[in-house]
């Protein structure tokens, strides 16, 4: 940790991330009852809204992913980006017209998008030219502040939303964006250019070869599972075992809790352990959780269950970003915006096809159809080797 903290503009990144957390769990717990309630926003209307924001994300992060590896300036990147949400969340106090305010929050957010993954690429560039061995321990520690804030983020709304309103919320968030945006500003200092635009072959992108496309494709089944349980739980604890809303602040609170130290332990771990070992464990675990959700009959048994969902989401948000970054050592925005576009994408399919299988199926076979899909992603890593791409050449280790 102390090895860390001495590397060029790492101190700046923990608190980046930490902000960056704070900032974007501040409003997410009350965005649909402010755009439900507030705004009048039907339920489907909002779940369009919400599916336009991340298809913009996805399209911004890919056209800037390769430019930023090509020396597009990171530290202009981050400044934009974070200046861009600040304005974007403004935009739910000054615009109330459904389709306005889409078409600017869409645009404000949709550019803001490449915050977190640059922000991962300059701390994957830091760690580069500082020739730290703890690359993987680092993206842990990173990715576990971000998950802090997570924490503290729905409190300080709380806190605002009572005393304040909404007003309180979105101002707070954005306040929050401009004091990043300010930061990077003064204290971000630029990696040597050599680092940042090593020449990248446009003969064949990186979803064209194999060995990036297979774990691609299992980490949106993953993230597909992991948002499927992320909606069914409350209605699964409330609507099929009884449980009150007290036991799903509970569930949702302790599995968030213990994200972070496992997060940290697995960046010591990954020291000694390969990241496509921790992915296939991940899955195991995953599959682990999935049959206990698929069999339980008291909330005690959700309550105990979260140890494994916390290990298996501090896996796929730690470990899965390393594991790009080691097959794309030399692309660091590549690597990073397609772990983010995973994210994304199998989000907003979880969200989508959860819902509707919940509905047709019942609130605990969700679970047995997130067990196929996580046997199938268990597959598809299996298929993989340790390998890098650099420059368009595939490399192979044995």
């Amino acid at each position: 940790m102390i090895k860390l903290l001495r590397i060029e503009n790492y101190s700046l990144f923990i608190i980046s991330m930490t902000l960056l957390g704070i900032a974007m769990s501040l409003t997410g717990p009350f965005l649909s009852l402010y755009c439900t309630e507030v705004l009048g926003m039907s339920t489907g209307a909002f779940g369009l809204f919400m599916a336009t924001l991340s298809l913009c994300g996805v399209i911004v992060n890919s056209l800037i992913a390769s430019r930023s590896d090509k020396g597009m300036d990171r530290k202009i990147i981050i400044m934009v980006a974070t200046m861009s949400y600040a304005m974007g969340y403004g935009s739910y106090l000054v615009f109330h017209n459904y389709y306005v305010l889409l078409v600017v929050v869409a645009l404000f957010i949709g550019i803001g998008s490449p915050a977190m993954s640059q922000i991962f690429a300059s701390a994957r560039e830091s760690l580069i030219e500082s020739e730290s061995q703890d690359t993987t321990f680092a993206n842990s520690l990173l990715r576990s502040l971000f998950s802090l804030g997570f924490l503290i983020g729905p409190l300080v709304g709380t806190v605002l939303l009572t005393n304040v309103g909404y007003k309180g919320v979105f101002s707070g968030t954005s306040i929050i964006f401009l004091i990043i945006t300010v930061s990077v500003f003064l204290f971000l200092k630029p990696m040597p250019k050599k680092i940042g635009a090593m020449s990248i072959s446009q003969d064949k992108s990186p979803l064209r070869q194999k060995q990036v496309l297979v774990p691609f494709i299992a980490l949106i089944i993953l993230f597909i599972c992991h948002s499927t349980n992320y909606i069914n739980t409350a209605l699964f604890i409330v609507h099929t075992l009884n449980g009150t809303k007290a036991d799903v602040g509970i569930v949702t609170s302790l599995c968030a809790g213990l994200e972070v130290p496992i997060m940290i332990g697995l960046g010591l771990l990954s020291a000694r352990v390969s990241s496509r070992s921790l992915m296939i464990s991940g899955c195991l675990v995953g599959l682990s959780y999935y049959a206990v959700m698929l069999v339980s009959t008291q909330v005690w048994q959700i309550v105990a269950a979260q140890l494994l969902q916390a290990t298996f989401v501090a896996i796929l948000m730690s470990i899965g970003l390393s594991y790009f970054q080691e097959l794309m050592p030399h692309m660091a925005g590549t690597a990073t915006t397609m772990f983010s576009n995973a994210t994304i994408i199998g989000n907003l399919v979880g969200n989508i096809s959860g819902g509707f299988f919940a509905q047709v199926a019942g609130y605990r076979n969700v679970y047995l159809m997130c067990l196929m899909l996580g046997a199938a992603a268990l597959f598809l890593f299996t298929r993989t080797k340790a390998q890098t791409v650099n420059e368009g050449v595939t490399v192979a280790h044995s």
